[in-house]
This record gives structure tokens, C-alpha cells and sequence, in this order.
């Protein structure tokens, strides 16, 4: 099942985002985009009243009346890795992004994996970014147009803390 995340889930994402990262950095990232009041909304995975995965969408200030957002980031237990639960994460994510009227999703992430739902390295050709440039930095428009001219956006602080 895959429903938005609660406070009382707070706890268990952070176990997971660290064990999924082997590290802490994106366990913090999470909880400094939530206290910084920049997050658009997190999902979770659930199975069995056990969180097995989480996605984080984080507003960006952008040149632009419109939304953008940043996916960031994608978590799934390890051990269940593989088995489709970060792909499902992910398009529930960019169904809900679009209903809260994010007009483009952009994402820095591994240049094997996002491209299978729409994210492409060329489409963020025209974003002028700290993290621009290279393989690994992709954009999705979730609406007609969301990135034909050049755009110019800065990620929330909790990025560079």
C-alpha cells in the first residue's frame, strides 16, 4: 500500500532512508526539508504496518510563476530492493506531484533508473542548477512546456546544510 506519510512514521523513515544510503546524510536531508517547511509531501510504502519504502518531493525556487519540484530522495529497505517498490513509489509520486500542480519534476539521481519514467538528462538541458549538467541530472515536464525556455532554480537550504 502506498499512502502519505504520516509524523508517527517519522521515526521508521529515518531507520529506513539510513539503511537504504548506508549512511545518514539523506535521513537529515528528509528531516531538514520538513522542518525548513520545504517539502511538498513524502509517500511511503507500507506492508504489513511496516514502512518498506519513502519518496520525498521538495519544492524549488525557481525563475518562474510555476512549481517545480525536486525528487529527492527514493528510498527502499534493503532486502527488498529490486522488487518494484521504488518504481511504484515513484509513479505514485508523479501523479501526486501533478495534482498538487508542480509543472516540472527534476532529479539527481542514478542516470539508469529515472529515465524508465520519463526523466531525462536532455529535458533538464535548459535548467541552470548548483547540480546541473551531467548524466545524472534529469528533468521530467509534467506539463506542456515546463522546460522549453531556460529556467534558472535553487534547491531549499536543507540541500547545502
Amino acid at each position: 500500500m502506498i499512502r502519505f506519510a504520516r509524523a508517527t512514521d517519522h521515526a521508521a523513515i529515518a531507520e529506513l532512508v539510513e539503511a537504504a544510503f548506508a549512511q545518514p546524510d539523506e535521513a537529515r536531508l528528509v528531516e531538514r526539508l520538513r522542518t525548513g517547511g520545504d517539502m511538498l509531501f513524502e509517500l511511503v510504502s507500507e506492508d504489513a504496518g511496516e514502512i518498506s519504502g519513502h519518496i520525498l518531493f521538495s519544492r524549488l525556487w525557481a525563475d518562474s510563476q510555476n512549481l517545480y519540484a525536486a525528487l529527492a530522495p527514493l528510498a527502499v529497505r534493503p532486502g527488498l530492493q529490486r522488487t518494484g517498490i521504488g518504481s511504484a513509489l515513484t509513479r505514485a509520486s508523479l501523479v501526486q506531484a501533478r495534482e498538487f500542480g508542480v509543472h516540472g519534476a527534476i532529479v539527481l539521481g542514478h542516470p539508469d533508473y529515472y529515465p524508465r519514467f520519463g526523466f531525462s538528462a536532455e529535458t533538464a538541458a535548459n535548467v541552470r542548477s548548483v547540480y546541473a549538467g551531467g548524466p545524472a541530472y534529469m528533468a521530467l515536464a509534467l506539463e506542456p512546456g515546463a522546460f522549453e525556455a531556460p529556467i534558472s532554480v535553487s534547491y531549499a537550504d536543507a540541500f547545502s546544510d
